[in-house]
């Protein structure tokens, strides 16, 4: 059974800083690109970033590039987000997403699987 399950979110104050982290189970974690996507209230869901199934690619929404780092490690069927330097437009909830044999996709309908979601609140 595949779980791909978020931590991290949380309350934080303008200019802050905090670490998302998504742990997978009953994959095969390194033959999955993985993927973060935010959806704020009212609001479709959008592509935050991506990373290859290896790691050495990762994408960037145009929003987030600079402030945001997609980073995997294989051994923990771990990725984790990165975010700093955030904002009240980052506000979101956050969930993660495995793409199997994927690139690293912008594209949700290529995601295989998808985690539940954490929230993430960014106060002015």
């Amino acid at each position: 059974q595949v779980q791909l399950v978020e931590s991290g979110g949380g309350l934080v104050q303008t200019g802050g800083s905090l670490r998302l982290s998504c742990a997978a189970s009953g994959v095969t974690f390194s033959s999955y690109a993985m993927g973060w996507f935010r959806q704020a209230p009212g609001r479709e869901r959008e592509f935050v970033g991506a990373i290859s199934r290896s790691g050495p690619s990762t994408y960037y929404a145009e929003s987030v590039k600079g402030r945001f780092t997609i980073s995997r490690d294989n051994a923990k069927n771990t990725v984790y987000l990165q975010m700093n330097s955030l904002k009240p437009e980052d506000t979101a909830v956050y969930t993660c997403a495995a793409d199997l044999w994927g690139l690293g996709s912008v594209n949700a309908d290529r995601y295989d699987y998808w985690g539940q979601g954490t929230q993430v609140t960014v106060s002015s």
